[in-house]
C-alpha cells in the first residue's frame, strides 16, 4: 500500500511536498527520533530549498502530530506515547481481524494466496539481505492485502489513516529488537496458513500474538 496523505491541507508547490516527504520519512523510519530538534535552516541547505516551502512542510507535519513547533527550540519531533501506540495497535488488530473474518466467510482467500506467498518470499529475502526497510515494506503490504481483500471500504480507509503511525511503530520495534524480524515472518506464515484453511479464529489468535510483540517494544 502506498503512503496516504491524511492532512486536510496540501502543499502549494512541489518544493513543499519534497520537504514534507523528506522529513516525514525520516521520522517514520526513526532517523529522526522523538524529542530530536529539527533545524529548518539546515534542511533548507540540505535540500536546497527556501524557507517558505520548508516552513509550510513543518506546519503540515505539526498538523499531523509528527512535529511540535516550540517558540524556543523550534521544530521538535513529537514522540509517540505508549498510550497512543497502544491505541493504534488495538485499532489495527480490530480492523484486520474483522477483515480476515470477512475474507474467510466470503471465500476470497484463494484470490490473494499467491500475493501473500510472494510477500512472504520478499520478507525472507529481506532478512537474508539484512534489509530492514524492505522487510517492513513487505510486512505492511502483507497486512494491507488481507484488509483490501475484504472489500470493506471503511476498513481500508481507516487502515490508510493508521499506516504512518503503524510504520513508525514497526521501525521502532525492528530497531529495538532486530531479532523480531524472523518471529514476525513466522507469524505471517501462520496467518497465511489460517486464511488458506478458512480458520478465522486461528487468524485472530495469531494476529493478537503478532500485535502483542509490538507492544513489547513500546
Amino acid at each position: 500500500m502506498t503512503f496516504q496523505n491524511t492532512s486536510s491541507a496540501s502543499p502549494a508547490h512541489p518544493a513543499a511536498e519534497r520537504a514534507y516527504e523528506h522529513v516525514k520519512t525520516a521520522i517514520i523510519r526513526g532517523d529522526l527520533a522523538g524529542g530530536d530538534s529539527v533545524s529548518e535552516n539546515a534542511l533548507c541547505r540540505e535540500l536546497e530549498l527556501s524557507r517558505t516551502p520548508m516552513h509550510e512542510a513543518f506546519l503540515r507535519l505539526a498538523a499531523e502530530g509528527l512535529l511540535t513547533l516550540e517558540s524556543r527550540r523550534g521544530a521538535v519531533v513529537r514522540p509517540m506515547s505508549p498510550h497512543e501506540a497502544t491505541d493504534v495497535l488495538e485499532m489495527r488488530e480490530a480492523i484486520e481481524g474483522a477483515a480476515a473474518a470477512r475474507v474467510v466467510a466470503e471465500g476470497t482467500a484463494d484470490g490473494i494466496a499467491s500475493a501473500l506467498e510472494e510477500l512472504l518470499a520478499q520478507q525472507g529475502a529481506a532478512i537474508e539481505a539484512d534489509d530492514v526497510a524492505a522487510f517492513i515494506d513487505a510486512d505492511s503490504r502483507f497486512h494491507a492485502t488481507v484488509i483490501e481483500a475484504s472489500g470493506n471500504a471503511i476498513a481500508i480507509m481507516f487502515t490508510a489513516r493508521l499506516r504512518d503511525r503503524q510504520q513508525r511503530l514497526r521501525h521502532q520495534l525492528m530497531r529495538v529488537r532486530p531479532e523480531q524480524l524472523r518471529a514476525s515472518l513466522e507469524h505471517h506464515r501462520q496467518l497465511a496458513a489460517a486464511l488458506a484453511e478458512g480458520d478465522s479464529d486461528r487468524y485472530a489468535r495469531t494476529l493478537h500474538e503478532h500485535v502483542a510483540s509490538h507492544r513489547g517494544a513500546l
